[in-house]
């Protein structure tokens, strides 16, 4: 580990610590109440397994940091194929969860396939763009290929239902393949294709949208003006959210009295961690934690920058948008400026798949950063010699 350290991004690294260590100690907080009222479980419980989950995590990552990612070619597409296994299995084997089947009950831990799905989509999409970019290949049909097994991915997810994340894996594809460094007139055959499978898809949805979505998801789009709908599903959650931010002010009510956690907002250490943060650390602690996430999309964006191949480069940009999209919907979500989709916000809320898939990608993002500081190396002595 010590060779490595000195070629990381330290920046990163120390906020992905510094807010690890921030979102177990506001999980406690925010759930402390909860498991002791409703669930007959120490007060501590998911502080402590998110410690392990974190744990886990970390040790993971040192393994990550031990395999080059010229490697990944050999797993990425066994990796998309067995997402794709997992998420029809769910069907067969999968625990229902607030009237979604995205889960494998394990036990002690619960392993939800849409959140690797984002992970492998993103080394997929990376070893797949970079073996055409580097033949240069002109068949236009090869570079749709990627998008239209993430877009059948998010289709999966949305059949469980989970709207955020199929939206979230959709966008994450999308966005992807517009950054790429690809030839003018493929590009604008795809973009063709894209607009014509886009109607077609509008059409479908127009249609058929009363059986793609449920109808609790059809009244989350009516998201403006939560607290005037208090007694309804569609307010009472964003309400209470805004309420717990209100209560903190400038500075918060302090570590642990937070009133909004005694079950007035459900999911206050998922979903909603934030609207707690603010109740009790404050408005201007808020905005600080929006700022160092703002750094760290940025150390990540420099990192796919310098990124010494195209492959890393779309990995680390994958992980800047997976990350991006995360924060937008959640905070948006929450500030019901765009409808509620329920989301996670990275490293602070509870979550193990989400958590560890953090964790996961962060770790490849440093070790594209030591590959593109080793390459830079040698190729120096090259000069020199």
């Amino acid at each position: 580990m010590k060779k490595y350290l000195s070629k990381m991004d330290l920046w990163l690294l120390s906020l992905t610590f510094i807010y690890a260590i921030l979102g177990c100690i506001m999980i406690y907080s925010a759930s402390s109440i909860f498991t002791f009222l409703t669930q007959d479980v120490a007060s501590n419980y998911y502080f402590v397994k998110q410690s392990i989950i974190l744990l886990a995590g970390f040790i993971g990552s040192i393994i990550i940091l031990n395999i080059p990612t010229s490697k990944y070619k050999y797993f990425s597409l066994f990796g998309v194929l067995a997402i794709i296994a997992s998420l029809i299995g769910l069907y067969v084997g999968g625990h229902i969860s607030n009237g979604t089947v995205g889960w494998y009950d394990l036990g002690f831990f619960s392993i939800q396939p849409a959140e690797f799905a984002k992970s492998a989509i993103i080394l997929y999409m990376g070893v797949s763009y970079n073996k055409l970019i580097k033949n240069n290949d002109s068949n236009f049909i090869k570079y749709l290929i990627p998008v239209f097994v993430c877009l059948l991915i998010s289709g999966l997810i949305l059949m469980q239902p989970d709207l955020g994340s199929a939206l979230i894996t959709a966008f994450l594809g999308v966005l992807i393949f517009i950054a790429l460094p690809i030839r003018k007139d493929v590009r604008i055959k795809c973009y063709k294709s894209f607009a014509i499978l886009g109607i077609i898809g509008l059409c479908f949805i127009v249609m058929f949208s009363d059986k793609i979505f449920n109808e609790y998801q059809i009244r989350r789009f009516e998201f403006q003006n939560p607290c005037s709908r208090y007694t309804e599903d569609t307010g009472y959650q964003v309400c209470n959210g805004f309420i717990a931010i209100k209560n903190g002010g400038l500075f918060g009510l302090g570590f642990g009295n937070s009133t909004q956690k005694y079950l007035y907002l459900p999911a206050s250490h998922t979903d909603f961690i934030f609207p707690i943060i603010v109740e009790e650390l404050g408005l201007i602690s808020g905005i600080g934690l929006i700022i160092g996430y703002a750094f760290m999309l940025y150390r990540i964006l420099r990192i796919s920058l310098s990124a010494n191949n195209i492959r890393n480069s779309i990995i680390a940009y994958g992980t800047f948008i997976f990350l991006f999209l995360h924060l937008f919907v959640n905070l948006l979500g929450v500030l019901a400026l765009i409808p509620l989709t329920g989301v996670p916000l990275p490293l602070l809320s509870y979550g193990g798949s989400f958590t560890l898939n953090v964790i996961a990608l962060l770790s490849v993002c440093q070790k594209i950063n030591i590959e593109s500081k080793n390459y830079k190396l040698r190729q120096k002595i090259k000069a020199i010699n």
